[in-house]
């Protein structure tokens, strides 16, 4: 549907709104430059299912994206309670965006539950899409309302759209042979119709996935894809939607290339298995199944043709245990956990520490302590992996900051390991495990090269002129013992986590030689080469902010909204957290206020402080939640005024 355009308004909240013309007979569309789309619901709704449809629908219609599933813990949650509220909020775009958003334009509810859990964040003036058929007093009742939101005048400030949808789906379905619960189930691909109706959503691609997904199940598939369109359908003739809406492509915010839409967890996997490559080595995953971090198991337990081997082994302790056995027969290995995980894997992280071998520790953090909070979003394990091990035992440590950046991340921890033969972790969360974004696929001659050498013979000739081999000798530049295969001829020595001796690592508990092996560990993990920090500070600005991991997106959406307010202020992002940047210690010197913002109590401004001397102001949030742009606005706006 296309005609004229005319001459665009912004909103208050930045969204270009310009109506068109509307031929006889046929509805007006009016044209966004962006919009953010919450579905909520129960935990059996589908809103997840129906939030990933509209996303890849999205992604293939080429907009910019960002979404933030957020869902119970529990498999099957109570059922119309606040505590089983279900969503996702997707955020697209004609332009480049960071964020899924800080409040929704429009918000579709399955029950009462998923209103009232959802309608604080919701601006005046947002669009509510309510399953009116779920309004029941006993339902009501249950989350706390004692008369209809819809029927009492509570949502005047909104746009309200009332429909059965439950109603409209039986309805649409009452030729297949399907009990009334069946067809319920498929209210959620109703809601989708009339949803992809609204924002001129492609549709061939959710009907191909339909039929793939019950391939096994025609009738099921045939009865969701009934739903699906009767949504539509509605949209279209209902004269309660009076108009629709188009997202144009975001045309001019990608460089050019083959895109598709990725999760962080997905790219993670996928960069996992193009380092093994790179590398030329098999890739070993030792792990035990953990919220937010098991679909990276699952996702590398397809690739078995492209030489992955997965274990799921019965504990966390068996897990690193089996991938440190990997690593010493010369596989790139890793092991996948979330914080409590990391806990139990700290024995053996420390082994590999004095075994000096290439292990990728994955840690996709979640809330806690304990058990916490394991479908809710965190940053609080960088000081467990900086000093969560008995003695002196360095890792490095490595943090992707959008979903798609979780590709090149592992890339980068895998160069890391391979080249120092040491530990590294990765800490991703479940922001970005679970969040997607659009990833340009990289082309093979853009990969770097990761290719190892082992050691074939003897390195060290002794005061007698024999050769022998030194599994301890290191590397001049960078410090890295030989990685010598077992079962390679002549090179057989000893491993263990006693104490091993310079060079030819025999016991040794002579105090000199702990001294300087410790601190020789030590300087091979301070020695490793990482690029400069980036500084992006195109005003010379008095105030810095910096940031790692998650925050990233925030962070950059609140300085952009800063400068466009005429603001002044610089910001810095850190991959590396272990070693950090050389050059960071100088960046900071520079400004006379640093702030870093971050999903814990402070535990980077703590190191940068003892670090550097510096005076960084932490501004902190550990509500399981990724931060809104607008809040750190303020709080940047407050600190460069203060």
């Amino acid at each position: 549907m296309t005609s004229q355009v005319s001459s665009p308004a912004e909103q208050a909240d930045g969204t270009v709104v310009g109506e068109q013309r509307k031929p006889v007979g046929a509805k007006a569309v009016r044209r966004l430059d962006r919009v953010i789309i919450r579905f909520a619901g129960d935990s059996g709704d589908g809103m997840q299912l129906t939030g990933d449809r509209f996303t890849s629908e999205t992604a293939s219609f080429g907009n910019d994206l960002s979404t933030l599933p957020n869902f119970p813990a529990e498999i099957r949650a109570p059922a119309g309670t606040l505590p089983g509220v279900s969503s996702f909020q997707l955020h697209f775009a004609d332009h480049d965006i960071l964020t899924p958003g800080d409040a929704p334009n429009v918000l579709v509810a399955m029950n009462p539950a998923a209103l009232k859990a959802n309608i604080d964040d919701l601006p005046r003036g947002a669009e509510i899409i309510v399953n009116t058929d779920e309004f029941t007093k006993r339902a009501m009742q249950k989350v706390g309302y004692d008369s209809s939101p819809l029927e009492d005048g509570s949502l005047d400030g909104y746009h309200l759209h009332p429909v059965p949808l439950t109603t409209l789906t039986v309805e649409a379905l009452k030729e297949f042979d399907l009990t009334r619960k069946e067809a319920e189930r498929s209210k959620n691909m109703f809601a989708l119709g009339l949803l992809s109706w609204m924002y001129h959503r492609p549709t061939e691609g959710t009907e191909k996935f339909l039929k793939a997904k019950f391939a096994k199940k025609p009738d099921i598939a045939a009865a969701n894809i009934a739903a699906y369109r009767a949504g539509w359908n509605f949209g279209e003739t209902t004269e309660d939607f009076a108009v629709s809406y188009e997202v144009a492509p975001a045309s001019t915010a990608f460089p050019p290339g083959v895109y598709r839409n990725i999760s962080g967890n997905l790219a993670l996997a996928y960069g996992l298995i193009a380092a093994s490559h790179q590398a030329d080595l098999p890739l070993f995953l030792g792990s035990y199944p953990i919220t937010p971090a098991s679909d990276i198991l699952h996702e590398l337990s397809r690739h078995k043709n492209f030489g992955v081997r997965t274990f799921q082994a019965e504990d966390e302790i068996a897990g690193i245990g089996a991938a440190l056995g990997a690593a010493f027969g010369g596989s790139l290995a890793v092991t996948t956990t979330s914080g409590p995980g990391v806990a139990l894997k700290s024995e053996t992280i420390g082994l590999a520490v004095s075994l000096e071998l290439p292990l990728l520790v994955v840690d996709i953090q979640r809330g806690g302590p304990s058990t916490g909070l394991p479908t809710k979003t965190e940053q609080a394990d960088l000081l467990q992996a900086m000093y969560g091990r008995n003695g002196e035992a360095p890792v490095p440590v490595v943090a992707p900051r959008t979903p798609a950046d979780c590709f090149d991340a592992a890339l980068e921890a895998a160069r890391i390991a391979l080249t120092y033969r040491t530990p590294v972790f990765l800490l991703s969360d479940g922001y970005l495990a679970n969040g997607s974004e659009p990833w340009r696929i990289p082309e093979p001659d853009e990969l770097p090269d990761l290719a190892v050498q082992f050691t074939q013979g003897p390195n060290h000739t002794l005061d007698d002129g024999t050769e022998v081999f030194w599994p301890y000798k290191r590397d001049p530049h960078t410090l890295a013992r030989p990685w010598a295969v077992p079962g390679t001829p002549g090179l057989e020595h000893r491993i263990g986590g006693i104490e091993k001796q310079d060079g030819t690592g025999n016991i040794s508990y002579d105090p000199a030689n702990h001294d300087f092996m410790v601190r020789t560990r030590q300087a091979k993990i301070d020695g490793i080469d990482v690029p400069g920090l980036e500084v992006d500070d195109p005003d010379e600005a008095r105030t810095l902010v910096l940031g790692w991991g998650s925050t990233y997106g925030p962070i950059t959406a609140a300085v952009r909204r800063l400068r466009s307010a005429g603001e002044a202020i610089a910001q810095a992002h850190l991959r590396h957290l272990n070693p950090f940047p050389h050059d960071l210690g100088a960046v900071l010197e520079r400004y006379d206020k640093v702030v870093i913002p971050e999903m814990n109590l402070g535990q980077l401004a703590t190191l940068v402080r003892a670090r550097y001397l510096v005076d960084a102001q932490s501004y902190t949030q550990v509500n399981g939640m990724p931060f809104k742009a607008e809040q750190l606005a303020t709080v940047l706006k407050e600190a460069i005024d203060g």
